[in-house]
């Protein structure tokens, strides 16, 4: 930051000054350049220990969400609830029900006729359904996801590339379906027919995530900007990112576009771009100043990105995300987290201090500059003013010879 500038009186004053007051108005002058600078000085201190804070909350976050997911998983493992196979076998059991929709089918076609169709190009091509490519570790954060994505989403195909979507739909010359291949014929070979339109998401056509990837993450999660309060901290009740507190398995976390963007950068981040994720509904209307892309509530809060509220009872969700109840983290890394959160906490607590200290010194030094330069504008408007504060026999105007405004002895003496 330059140092405050100079008001233009005084630099008028500096170009006419006559020799005899010159030196004393440049030694003036020079000390509220030197304030300028010590202003400047503790402002760049200031900075530099918010960032430091700033930093210190993101890894505070970050260990807070680790830690969450933990003790959740070690709760529910320890009250024998169900397993994370029990809950995939649930997903895949809500879409098969799903009678006459695309998603059914290539679902009975995977779980049931695997051997026969593994090896069909049309099915080697696609991944899978949004509803089974991710898992969360809360039940009530997959009931307002698929909410909020909607049932349409939720059984959308995921394909890997636009072959394999191309050859989920032919067309006659007119540009009619044709029932008797790709996926159409598929389903009248067992008997279904499929109503209505589906979604499918080709990965190689997304736009993915154009930020950096945490690749010390073992979720490859995406680096964002968390939202901020005036004051550096994170609002009540955020959580997190939609799109990364969605879990990926080892063999989704492999799997990669010709350009080597995973699914957290592409499909995930399609869906859920910058969506985040509060406690409760009163943390997001708390939080609505900083919310650009929408966010959803554990307690079932959903607002969107247009700037539109979900209101009134929640539907019955057929189709979620499972819940992962899996452990992570061994309870030595856990005792080692927290550790660190302590050892953060001790560090955030040091460095207020020492913002207390410069917002001080920051205080006394704006005070003097303001001062001082109060009293070099009122010496250059009011010169017969500021003589008579003085009280000295010697001072004068600037124009005048022999005028010295800081005090100083004269070159030159006057006899009478």
């Amino acid at each position: 930051m330059a140092s405050p500038r100079l008001p233009s009186q005084i630099v008028e004053f500096n170009c006419k000054a006559c020799s005899c007051c010159y030196p004393a108005f440049t030694v003036m002058e020079e000390k509220l350049k030197n304030l300028g600078l010590k202003v400047n000085h503790h402002d760049e201190n200031l900075r530099f220990l918010k960032s430091e804070i700033n930093a210190i909350e993101e890894v505070c976050v970050d260990l807070a969400i680790k830690l969450g997911n933990y003790h959740t998983s070690a709760a529910a493992v320890a009250t024998n609830d169900t397993s994370t196979e029990e809950a995939e076998q649930r997903t895949i059991r809500s879409i098969l029900d799903q009678d006459n929709t695309a998603a059914a089918l290539v679902c009975q076609l995977k779980v049931r006729y695997h051997e026969r169709t593994s090896n069909m190009p049309l099915m080697k091509d696609i991944l899978g359904f949004v509803a089974t490519l991710g898992k969360v570790n809360d039940d009530n954060l997959s009931r307002v996801l698929a909410e909020y994505l909607g049932m349409d989403n939720m059984l959308a195909l995921v394909c890997k590339t636009y072959d394999g979507v191309k050859g989920l739909e032919k067309y006659d010359k007119d540009g009619i379906i044709d029932k008797s291949s790709g996926v159409h014929g598929l389903g009248r070979s067992l008997g279904k027919i499929l109503d209505g339109r589906f979604t499918v998401f080709c990965l190689e056509n997304l736009r993915s995530f154009s930020g950096d990837v945490n690749i010390d993450d073992p979720q490859r999660k995406l680096i964002l900007h968390r939202p901020r309060l005036p004051g550096g901290e994170s609002p009540p009740g955020f959580l997190d990112f939609a799109v990364n507190m969605i879990h990926l398995d080892r063999a989704h976390l492999s799997c990669l576009t010709a350009s080597g963007h995973g699914l957290r950068e592409t499909l995930f981040y399609s869906l859920f771009s910058h969506l985040q994720v509060y406690k409760t509904r009163a943390d997001i209307q708390c939080a609505l100043p900083l919310i650009n892309d929408g966010a959803v509530s554990l307690d079932g809060g959903i607002l969107k990105p247009n700037g539109s509220f979900c209101l009134g009872y929640s539907k019955n969700i057929e189709v979620k995300f499972p819940v992962s109840l899996e452990v992570s983290s061994s309870p030595e890394n856990i005792t080692e987290m927290e550790e660190q959160v302590k050892l953060k906490n001790w560090e955030k607590e040091r460095l207020l201090e020492d913002m207390k200290r410069e917002e001080d010194l920051l205080k006394q030094v704006r005070e003097l500059y303001s001062k001082k330069k109060q009293e070099l504008m009122d010496y250059l408007t009011h010169p017969s003013l500021t003589q008579m504060s003085r009280d000295s026999p010697t001072s004068c105007s600037p124009a005048t010879p022999g005028s010295n405004p800081f005090g100083a002895k004269s070159s030159h003496t006057r006899r009478y």
